[in-house]
């Protein structure tokens, strides 16, 4: 499953040359993300879309600060997790576990105890 990614329009991604444009590295892992979130599941593509569109229109509204159009991509990325029962629930699970529930002191990794 491969994200249906907009080639124009208002969710439509940067480009140059017709390949996708990173101006900071952030930015391909924010898109990296959000695609292998979406191909594992968590989310409904047409969700995100809507939710990245929304993002731009309410800066466009109402700007604040610079443009940036991965800034709007992390916060629709944001807005469809916190919708997904799914994630919320892996959340509150990680939550309550207790501090270094899966470091052991012999864990061979750096970790001073």
């Amino acid at each position: 499953m491969t994200a249906p990614l907009a080639v124009d329009g208002p969710a439509a991604p940067p480009r140059a040359n017709g390949e996708l444009l990173f101006t900071a590295p952030w930015e391909s892992r924010a898109f990296g993300m959000a695609v292998a979130l979406y191909e594992a599941g968590a989310f409904a593509w047409p969700d995100f879309q809507q939710a990245l569109i929304t993002r731009i229109a309410a800066w466009e509204a109402a700007p604040e600060g610079g443009w940036s159009y991965y800034t709007h991509w992390l916060g629709a990325l944001e807005d469809v997790l916190a919708l997904s029962d799914g994630v919320g629930a892996r959340a509150a699970a990680l939550a309550g576990r207790a501090p270094g529930h899966d470091h052991d002191t012999g864990s061979g990794h750096g970790h001073g105890h």
